[in-house]
């Protein structure tokens, strides 16, 4: 995998399409919070008596210091040292008194600046006016982009098995899902253009939420010509797309035929482009995380969208999170914009893909080994994990066989996911027996 900086200018692309007629009442009114709208965001050089801001010199930390393994996971003696001073810019990071102080809901100016960079690399939006706002990770993203455009008794389409965090979120906001049937790839157009034809609901459809590479649980990857259609229905249908993609940069390959697991050259094998690449519109509001490419507890990751979604998403972060953790998106940025630089995070997503593909390949050559004529599977070519067909047999109709298989499991010491808690309740899922386990291989040791 490698990106080149587009050659078009921001200047001569489109603007987004403006689909404010899709969010919710609230928000089609820009208004931000009354205070901030008077006094905006102070800096440091100013005499600062408008806010409850407290003096720097209280703060305790005087200097953050980490050591810092190289950026390929094959050189594991190489290490570095990454710092951030208390009063100083630290390279093209904050220092630690504008780091740990009061900031907007947009998200620390380094850290963002380096992600719109990469974003420009990775994805090229093909519209001029996007942006990226700062997140907590994708199930926070997840929320603040639903309110947007759902309210209490809306409806939202989802892929017939999703994310349990995703789920979870629409039972608090008492937004419901109505799902789309999936196939390997993930949602069917076709079936999606039907449902949005046929639907009758008392309010509109405005948006879909999906996880297009990897997709949790299935673990199914769209192909370029199905996120096209995926696309084209949206459009047809004024759909907002949410873009859940915290695996895009997992992406793996085919099992490589031979018994030589490592054979895939990652820096050869391009990645399926992102929905947002294909955004003429400005209708995908793309979701990234760091939780998978660097560590799940930073709680950082980053929304892309079109400026005036992220006024609103300024607005939501400001009255709940304010903006994550300054101290984490510092050391974020201290490690992306000087210690490794551009170069070192794609070598570092290059050397992660390599290692999972590894346990993939393992895991799979394992699961066709052992469970032959137990569990049928498709191999996934991005993600982290296995969905398996379980053949329960006679017992297939038996509404205890999935639970006595995973007490069984446990005694074993063997812990899968079954498919209850990813499935979309409606009168067919709920008719249907558990057939599926969902298998996680990240953690499979390769040795």
């Amino acid at each position: 995998m490698s990106f080149t900086t587009s050659t078009a200018l921001a200047s001569k692309l489109p603007q987004a399409k403006d689909l404010s007629h899709l969010f919710v009442p609230t928000f089609r009114i820009h208004q931000k919070s009354p205070f901030k709208a008077v006094m905006g965001t102070p800096t440091l050089d100013m005499i600062n008596m408008a806010g409850g801001v407290p003096h720097p010199s209280t703060f305790p930390l005087e200097q953050v210091q980490a050591t810092v393994r190289a950026p390929s996971h094959a050189a594991p003696g190489r290490t570095g040292t990454l710092s951030l001073e208390r009063t100083q810019a630290n390279g093209s990071t904050e220092s630690l008194n504008e780091l740990l102080q009061y900031n907007d809901g947009r998200g620390m100016a380094s850290y963002c600046r380096f992600l719109r960079q990469f974003t420009e690399q990775a994805h090229a939006p093909p519209y001029a006016d996007w942006d990226v706002v700062a997140s907590c990770g994708n199930t926070d993203s997840i929320a603040k982009a639903v309110s947007l455009f759902c309210q209490q008794g809306d409806h939202i389409i989802v892929e017939q098995y999703s994310f349990p965090g995703a789920l979870s979120n629409l039972v608090f906001a008492k937004v419901k899902p109505v799902p789309v049937a999936m196939d390997i790839e993930g949602v069917d157009p076709v079936a999606l253009d039907s449902l949005c034809s046929s639907w009758t609901g008392a309010t509109p459809l405005r948006a879909i939420y999906v996880i297009p590479t990897g997709q949790n649980p299935t673990g199914a990857t769209m192909s370029l010509a199905r996120r096209k259609a995926l696309y084209a229905v949206a459009q047809k249908h004024d759909l907002v797309i949410i873009e859940d993609d915290p695996y895009y940069f997992l992406q793996l390959g085919p099992m490589p035929e031979t018994q030589d697991t490592t054979a895939t050259d990652m820096n050869k094998l391009s990645l399926v482009p992102s929905l947002l690449s294909l955004d003429t519109d400005g209708r995908v509001i793309r979701l990234d995380s760091f939780s998978k490419i660097l560590a799940p507890n930073l709680r950082c990751g980053w929304i892309t969208a079109p400026a005036y979604i992220q006024d609103r998403m300024q607005i939501l972060n400001e009255s709940t999170i304010l903006q994550p953790s300054g101290l984490t998106q510092g050391v974020i940025s201290r490690l992306l914009n000087d210690t490794w630089g551009i170069e070192g995070w794609i070598e570092h997503l290059n050397a992660l893909r390599a290692a999972y593909a590894a346990r993939r390949n393992l895991f799979v050559t394992l699961a066709r080994k052992h469970l032959a004529g137990l569990a049928t599977f498709t191999v996934p070519t991005a993600g982290m994990f296995l969905w398996m067909r379980v053949d329960l047999g006679d017992a297939a109709t038996d509404a205890t066989a999935m639970p006595r298989l995973l007490d069984a499991m446990k005694k074993g010491g063997v812990m899968m996911a079954p498919d209850m808690p990813f499935r979309v309740a409606n009168a067919a899922a709920a008719a249907a027996p558990e057939r599926y386990l969902r298998a996680a291989f990240a953690l499979a040791e390769t040795d």
